[in-house]
């Protein structure tokens, strides 16, 4: 039995239940905790991170394992010990505080405050030592200088709250097509035009920046953006960052080559590059792409779907207590595995100085295109695609004897929607009628599982019990996922869901002075109610939802929808050339305001095709509505018997056309 056994005990998130055998006397997140710090007149320690965070671990079996340390955190602390991706909004508060003291964040954070939430001091990681003092000099100047304490936390928290204030602006009549040109112009200058991605370390992938710089460049006719896109995701392929093995992308890489990955691998990265990856083959039509989407579907499929339905959260960078052994290989243990296939596989995969990584072991990366390394080496290259797949089975098999790096088998709603497009987005680029109905199937599960009658939303599933009340992103990204459905399957039943709970969201998040929509439902015990508005590796909720007002505002021809988007967009369409990269989900929702918008209708008996077809080329700047239905308003008024479509441009149509080959040149 183990020697100590704590509150988190109870909990049901696999980075909680990792710390629960601390000597820390943790606790979960509650109003209670707070309660017991008055009570007891003590500072609170929040402690935030994730499963699968490596320095997390370290701060864990250097500090939080040391029973001297926990002797004096359990004597002057209540200490909260938070999963970040379970409750983004007490991560948002704290890491904003940490933000403003230090001028960096990141992960474990660490913030102490009073006990009524009030932060007044914080940090990442710190060694053991530092802690110690850490902890030790804010008790004393929390019992010898409460004024002192008391004040810095009231300036502190109104930082906070002052930070992302956003003021209304009058709404855009035109918006500024040079706006959108200047920010693409400053982002130039950041690009690595030898590696792809911004020129500097660490790289991430950062799946939304690159969508919206494909759809700019297709749309803009810009070849110097375009070559950029396909450039990036082609050295993203290639390099360490991407599992050569198994498939699937790390969070990130450390270094400019993308070469030494962040071990961990994130549902949220991988379900938006299925996305990305399958807009880039509609366009670009390279095959290294096709070989990206299924080999990560089928390494989220072995090692990342629940049985009960849904995806897992995360896989850790750890194992045996050792950043990415699960990963690495030594050359003597590939060329005993490999024998007479270890030359031209050393080649191929850089079993060399280029991908020497530490300690004897070598990370996989390549440095060519299959077809041109199988013409060095006199091979077709189907039958050498053959070759390689077999000696990559191989090594599949045999790293799946090493002890495998720990999993968060939690499920969380929003980046299991993301997955839901991603996996629709990927179905229909390469025409995969298997992964559409994954992705269908991921929306029933979704929907039957973590959404309520009245359209609320569920934040996490585990074990079949769902919990935690939903926060925008979640149904920024769901709302989302169900416009995509429909759009694939001409299922009404999506579109519908979509237009409910995006009603629900406008009663319950909505920020009355703005526009915008808040985190939240509401304050709760929470010290400010925050609104997401920058785009990152995840698009902001608030950009997410402006897309998504947009596109069902077309769909139920509801001006005041669209009119919604615009304010949302305007409030922020000044400020976005000087952070192209923080924008990049707005400044695609500004290229529908700016570029021709197409609404599609297919009428018919044929309608459930023309998803599958149009498919097969890149056209980001439409919607598709179709079926025997008139329910949606786009549909109205629409011959739906006869085999036909219907091109329209803010509700004006051309006269319909019978084949999609007719009405796509008509657009052309």
């Amino acid at each position: 039995m183990p020697e100590f056994t704590n509150d988190l005990i109870k909990s049901s998130s696999p980075y909680l239940l990792q710390h629960a055998h601390n000597p820390v006397n943790w606790v979960e997140w509650s109003t209670e905790a707070f309660d017991r710090a008055r009570a007891e007149n003590k500072l609170v320690l929040i402690s935030i991170g994730y499963s699968a965070c490596h320095w997390c671990h370290v701060m864990e079996k250097e500090s939080f394992e040391n029973i001297e340390v926990a002797e004096i955190m359990n004597k002057y602390f209540v200490c909260i010990k938070v999963d970040r991706e379970e409750r983004p909004d007490v991560d948002q508060i704290y890491m904003q505080a940490v933000q403003i003291m230090t001028g960096q964040g990141g992960w474990p954070l660490n913030c102490f405050a009073l006990n009524d939430g009030r932060p007044i001091y914080g940090g990442t990681y710190f060694p053991i030592d530092q802690w110690k003092t850490v902890l030790q000099n804010l008790q004393q100047v929390f019992s010898e200088q409460p004024e002192k304490v008391e004040d810095y936390a009231e300036k502190l928290t109104e930082g906070i709250r002052q930070s992302d204030l956003i003021n209304k602006q009058i709404v855009a009549g035109e918006f500024d097509t040079d706006i959108l040109d200047l920010l693409v112009k400053k982002w130039k200058t950041k690009f690595d035009f030898e590696e792809g991605g911004d020129h500097r370390a660490p790289k991430f992938p950062l799946p939304n920046n690159y969508e919206f710089l494909l759809r700019y460049g297709v749309q803009k006719k810009d070849k110097t953006v375009l070559s950029h896109v396909a450039l990036t995701l082609e050295k993203m392929a290639f390099g360490g960052i991407y599992d050569q093995i198994g498939g699937g992308f790390s969070r990130y890489s450390v270094d400019l080559l993308w070469k030494v990955p962040h071990f961990e691998k994130m549902l949220y990265d991988n379900a938006q590059l299925l996305t990305l990856y399958g807009l880039a083959y509609q366009q670009f039509k390279n095959p290294l792409y096709e070989n990206v989407i299924r080999e990560t579907v089928s390494w989220l499929n072995r090692e990342m779907k629940d049985f009960e339905g849904g995806y897992f959260s995360a896989i850790d960078a750890d194992s045996e207590g050792v950043e990415g052994r699960y990963y690495v290989w030594t050359k003597d243990e590939l060329r005993e595995l490999l024998q007479e296939d270890f030359d031209w596989f050393s080649d191929y995969y850089n079993i060399n100085q280029l991908g020497y990584w530490e300690e004897g072991n070598y990370i996989l990366m390549r440095t060519h295109r299959l077809k041109d390394f199988a013409d060095k080496h006199g091979l077709h290259p189907e039958e050498f695609r053959i070759k390689l797949n077999k000696v990559r089975e191989k090594l599949l098999q045999r790293r799946a004897l090493r002890t495998k790096p720990g999993i968060d088998d939690k499920k969380l709603t929003a980046w299991n929607a993301m997955t839901i497009k991603g996996l629709a987005t990927a179905g229909t680029a390469l025409q995969d009628s298997d992964l559409i109905d994954e992705a269908i199937a991921l929306g029933n599960w979704l929907q039957n599982f973590q959404l309520e009658d009245n359209f609320s939303l569920w934040r996490t599933s585990k074990h079949k019990e769902s919990k935690i009340k939903a926060f925008i992103e979640d149904y920024a990204h769901t709302i989302d996922a169900f416009i995509t459905l429909y759009e694939v399957s001409f299922d009404t039943k999506w579109i519908q869901l979509a237009y409910e709970i995006l009603g629900y969201c406008n009663t319950k998040f909505t920020d009355e002075k703005t526009g915008m929509y808040f985190f939240t439902e509401d304050s709760g015990e929470l010290i400010a109610r925050k609104t997401e508005i920058h785009d990152n590796v995840i698009p902001s909720s608030n950009s997410v939802m402006a897309h998504n007002l947009f596109r069902l505002g077309k769909f139920y021809a509801d001006d005041k929808l669209i009119e919604r988007a615009r304010q949302m967009l305007s409030n922020l369409y000044p400020d976005m050339p000087g952070y192209g990269s923080g924008y990049s989900n707005w400044a695609m929702l500004a290229l529908n305001f700016t570029e021709p918008f197409y609404e599609i209708s297919v009428t018919g008996n044929h309608e459930k095709h023309v998803p599958y077809e149009m498919g097969k080329q890149y056209f980001p700047n439409k919607i598709l509505a179709g079926g025997k239905t008139d329910h949606l308003p786009v549909l109205k008024d629409k011959n739906t018997d006869e085999k036909l479509i219907y091109v329209c441009v803010n509700r004006v149509c051309l006269a319909p056309y019978r084949t999609l080959d007719e009405a796509l040149k008509a657009i052309i």
